[in-house]
């Protein structure tokens, strides 16, 4: 495993030094599990934004409706 040095600020140094209360094996699995979770929240981020990006051109865009409706027809509801 790779090894990083940060700092941390005393409100996070104190948090972090609780890891065993959290369920955390030592500060490293809590580090990388705290890492974990900021990753997954922004990729859903990403996700969720894209998601609104093609929203609004789907409601811009009557071509595309038309597109899609034209795919959709004949297949099972």
């Amino acid at each position: 495993m790779m090894q990083a040095k940060f700092s941390l600020k005393e409100p996070q140094a104190r948090f972090l030094n609780k890891y065993k209360t959290y369920g955390f094996k030592d500060k490293s699995a809590m580090i990388r599990a705290a890492i974990d979770r900021l990753k997954k929240e922004l990729e859903l981020e990403r996700l969720r934004v894209s998601a609104e990006l093609y929203c609004e051109v789907y409601a811009e865009d009557q071509d595309l409706k038309e597109i899609t409706e034209a795919a959709v027809n004949g297949w099972p509801q």
